[in-house]
This record gives structure tokens, sequence and C-alpha cells, in this order.
């Protein structure tokens, strides 16, 4: 038996937004807490989104100040902002961070604990209230998935929180909220997103579900994420990149990521980059060192992809699908940890503790080849560079 977790409602396409009034409203949510950034709030977007509530009979009430990385202090503000109000529901609006924020305060406003008591292997399946998922990047895939990260300040832990409560009721996506997006954020969420959908296929726990929306994702996003970096305003790249991140989104959500999300974590938390861009650095080599494990998944993939020939043996076209890859990089400007300018010493004293957190998040027992730290240590000094 395979167990599924989707988004209750969904609106997807251009011009979604304008249906969340009624979608609330099919849930029967009347008291909407909007969790969202300063960004999101000077760009005019939060004043667009409380208006299409208030004209439809929502007062919705806003927190404005979700960081990015999102953590516990963060949280709390945003929780302690929600208790001054009666609310039945809580909106994420904005990137992956945004979204994870109001995942948790969704959960933390109904059941009284904290994320540290939350964190992986813990599982969460009793709900909050209820969450209602617009994304305005097209690559976290959070609008789609029963986990979210919260950043341990104490600790500089990226704390992996899933289960069912963190399933968003509702999901508007829609592309056109993604149209002023500047280059290195398409490119970082957009390889973020094709590192879901590439991870979902690969891994211990796909089945025939997951593996056709991954399938599908890899397809879009790989063909026309290019072109959404190069062309901003080209609306049909936008509109592929965004549905491939929520097909992306379901996949992972429900068969999971692999070693190259539990390994790009503690990246972002002990050096602050930005997750997508961790991933990318970390795509072409963990898939190298991974080929073993799955050697006709990864070919099918390069099939797939059109970068290997129907008629490839599957070593070849697996090793077809890692040059691909370190192209891809190329082509988007994606730096190394060194050529990024992260610092060498930090980064070599890190290595034991940064391979006990990936391996603690539960994600690298997924992978197609299942790593000890000693083999994490040595491919975080091979991702380098």
């Amino acid at each position: 038996m395979t167990a599924l977790y989707l988004p209750s409602f969904t609106r997807l396409g251009g011009g979604a937004l304008d249906e969340l009034p009624a979608a609330l409203a099919l849930a029967g949510l009347k008291a909407p807490f909007i969790v969202t950034d300063r960004f999101m709030a000077s760009s005019g977007l939060l004043e667009r989104v409380k208006d299409l509530l208030l004209e439809a009979g929502f007062d919705a009430r806003a927190f404005a100040d979700a960081v990015p990385d999102p953590t516990v202090i963060s949280v709390n503000a945003a929780l302690a902002a929600l208790k001054e109000g009666r609310h039945d529901c809580v909106i994420g609006l904005g990137g992956g961070s945004p979204i994870d924020t109001a995942k948790m305060v969704a959960v933390l406003a109904v059941h009284d604990t904290t994320p540290a008591a939350l964190k992986a292997p813990y599982v969460q399946d009793e709900p909050g209230l209820p969450i209602i998922a617009i994304p305005t990047t097209a690559g976290t895939g959070s609008e789609a998935t029963r986990v979210t990260v919260i950043t341990d300040e104490a600790t500089d832990e990226k704390m992996l929180c899933m289960g069912a409560a963190y399933q968003p009721r509702i999901a508007i996506v829609d592309y056109e909220l993604t149209l002023s997006m500047p280059l290195r954020l398409t490119a970082d969420t957009g390889t973020d997103a094709f590192t879901h959908a590439l991870e979902a296929y690969v891994s211990r726990r796909a089945n025939p579900f997951t593996d056709a929306l991954a399938l599908t994702a890899m397809t879009r996003i790989w063909e026309h994420l290019p072109t959404a970096c190069r062309e901003p305003a080209n609306r049909e790249a936008r509109a592929a990149v965004m549905q491939g991140a929520f097909e992306a989104g379901m996949a992972f959500s429900n068969a999971s990521v692999a070693l190259v999300h539990g390994m790009s974590r503690p990246i972002g938390a002990h050096f602050h980059v930005a997750h997508g861009l961790s991933n990318a650095m970390l795509l072409p080599e963990i898939t190298a060192w991974s080929l073993p494990g799955a050697p006709a998944r990864y070919a099918a993939c390069a099939r797939l992809l059109g970068v290997a020939s129907a008629r490839a043996p599957d070593v070849a076209a697996g090793e077809a699908l890692v040059a691909a890859l370190r192209a891809r990089n190329e082509e988007i400007g994606v730096p190394s940890p060194k050529t990024f300018g992260l610092d060498a010493a930090r980064w070599d004293n890190l290595l034991p503790l940064m391979a006990e957190q990936a391996l603690a998040s539960g994600s690298p027992a997924n992978n197609p080849r299942v790593p000890t730290a000693e083999e994490i240590v040595d491919l975080y000094r091979v991702v380098w560079g």
C-alpha cells in the first residue's frame, strides 16, 4: 500500500491568486493569518492579497517579518502575533522561508511544543491550523509538501520537521508571481526543484505515483529553466518551471529527498548559502558518487532529458547525466563553495559536524547509495572545488 499526501484544494496557473477567497470559502475558512516577509510587504503583494480578502469579506491580519532560513526566534514572533487575534488558518506568502514559517506557526498555534521537539525522526501527523501556501518562487515545492525546515540559532542546525500536520490544505500556484524573480533566484530555486524531482525518482521510497510526477517535473524544468533565466518575462518558461516545481514538490513529499538535501542543509545553516544554491553546488558530484546504487534509474533520467541515447548502456548514460549536470551548473553560473568565497578553514573544521547533521536529518538513508559519516566528509571535500 502507498500512502499519498497532497493539497486538498489547488489553484494552478496564471491569475490563480485571484481564486484565493473562493478557495478559502470552499474549505470553510474565514479568518486567515498571513505570514510573509518584508520584501513581499514592500513589493505591494501583501496589500494585494489583503485587498482581495477584504473585498471578499475576510478580515486578515499579517506578520511581515519572516526571515530567510526561518529561525526559532522568528517562528515564535509570528506565533505571538497570531495569538493577538482569532484565526482559523495560516497563509504562507512568499518563498520557501515564509511558507515554512507559516507551517510551523500553524502547528504551534494548536500544540504546546517546540520546533526542537518536532524535528525528525519525530513525525507530527496530528493537525494544527489549516495551512494555505502561496509561493512566489518556483523551486522549494513547500506548497505541496508535508515538511518544514527551521533553524535552531543556538546550534546552527537546520531542523527537518515532517508529518501530515505540515501539509498545506490549499495551494495557490500562480506563475505570474514569479515574473519579477532575478536571475540568481530563478536559477537557484529552479535547480532546487530539479533536485527534488531527481532525488524523488532515485529515492529508496519511490513509488509509481511519485515516479510519474518526478519524471514530468524533471522534463519541464530541464527544458525551460535556462529560458526562464535568460528571459525572465517569458511566460511559457515561467509557467513550465512553476508547474514543474509543484510536481516535484508532490513527488518528494511522498518519496522523500536523499543525500543532496541531507548535505545541503548544514551548508545553509552554518554558512547561510541559499538552499537552492547549496543543492546546485552538490548535485553533480553527489550524483556521480550515487550512480552505482541505482544505475538503471539514473540512466532513465539521462535518456529522458536527452543527454544520453536510448541505446546507451546504463553506466554510460549515468556518466552522461553527471556531465550534463556539470555543464548546466556552468551554464547558469553555479559556483563551488570555494569560488563562492566560503572560509576554507571553517569549512574544514565543520565537516565532521556537518556530516553528523546530514545523517541525523534522515535524508541520506533514502539515497540509492547510503554513505557513512566519513564518506560524507570526503564528499564535502570533493564538492569544495
